[in-house]
Parts: C-alpha cells; sequence; structure tokens
C-alpha cells in the first residue's frame, strides 16, 4: 500500500497567486483572501500534479513531503 504525500504551505512565502489551485483545484482551494487551503492528504494518483503545483510557485512556498 502506497502511504500518501502530505503537501505542505509557507503562509510568510505565499503571495496567493492561485496556481497551486488551478493544477490541484479537488485537493486546494483558496480562501477568500486567495491564498491556498489543502484540503488532506495528497492521494497516490495526484502526486505527479502535486509535484507539478510545487515546481511552478512562483514564491517557493509549495512543499511535497512523501510519507514513508
Amino acid at each position: 500500500m502506497t502511504r500518501p504525500a502530505h503537501l505542505r504551505i509557507d503562509p510568510i512565502a505565499c503571495d496567493g497567486r492561485g496556481l497551486c489551485a488551478e493544477i490541484l483545484p479537488g485537493l486546494i482551494t483558496l480562501d477568500d483572501w486567495g491564498y491556498p487551503v489543502i484540503q488532506g492528504d495528497v492521494p497516490a494518483a495526484l502526486v505527479a500534479d502535486a509535484g507539478e503545483a510545487v515546481r511552478v510557485c512562483p514564491k517557493l512556498a509549495l512543499h511535497l513531503e512523501r510519507r514513508r
């Protein structure tokens, strides 16, 4: 069984551009101010998309932690 990965947002670095929510709309929503809210662990099927969201984050505020 594959354990889920976990996305973490650095709220200090994030400036609320919302690119991560565009890439992972089922997992990341935006709050009233445009900042991301993560809806739980990253399912195995979305790990590649989560990695892409981390890669395109312009402020390097998103981090993917793979659980062992």
